[in-house]
């Protein structure tokens, strides 16, 4: 039998809780109806994605964010229908994630985790904003992940002078 979180292996065992989550800041503008014009046209969606975290003052309290900017634009003319911005926000508290391994999780488990609630407020948001509902496909958070490391990797040769 395992004891202080240790798995019969000698590893410490991964434990994840989610403690909290909220939306910290979300933005829905239904341009369409600003404009005052309707439109059956067939939309195109573009989703961004950025994530972030940072190490709370409690010990193994993370607070990891998960910025979506969703723009809708009708595919012929290119006109805007909507844009909406969503920072949603969990706390959790991670222990036994060797240290080389916890922005990895942080950026990639987490907001794994997270995704659910995401999809939902997406999806009631655009139906409460006249249109259908947005049901968004799942993300790949590994490739958003190893995408960002390569742009980082690729900066910093470029940001550092030369000689």
């Amino acid at each position: 039998m395992a004891e202080n979180g240790a798995t019969e292996g000698g590893q410490p065992q991964i434990q994840m809780n989610v403690l909290g989550q909220f939306i910290r800041d979300m933005s829905f503008e239904n341009v369409m109806a600003q404009k005052g014009t309707g439109s059956d046209a067939q939309p195109d969606v573009s989703v961004q994605v950025n994530l972030d975290a940072k190490k709370r003052t409690t010990e193994n309290q993370y607070e990891v964010l998960t910025k979506l900017v969703i723009e809708s634009k009708v595919k012929e003319t290119g006109d805007v229908l909507f844009v909406f911005e969503l920072e949603y926000v969990g706390i959790f508290n991670i222990a036994g994630v060797p240290e080389d391994q916890l922005h990895p999780f942080l950026l990639i488990e987490c907001p794994r985790m997270l995704f659910p609630f995401l999809r939902r407020i997406v999806s009631d948001v655009t139906r409460d904003g006249g249109f259908p509902p947005l049901n968004l496909d799942n993300i790949d958070f590994v490739a958003i992940y190893r995408n960002e490391l390569a742009r980082r990797q690729t900066e910093a040769p470029a940001s550092q002078p030369t000689q």
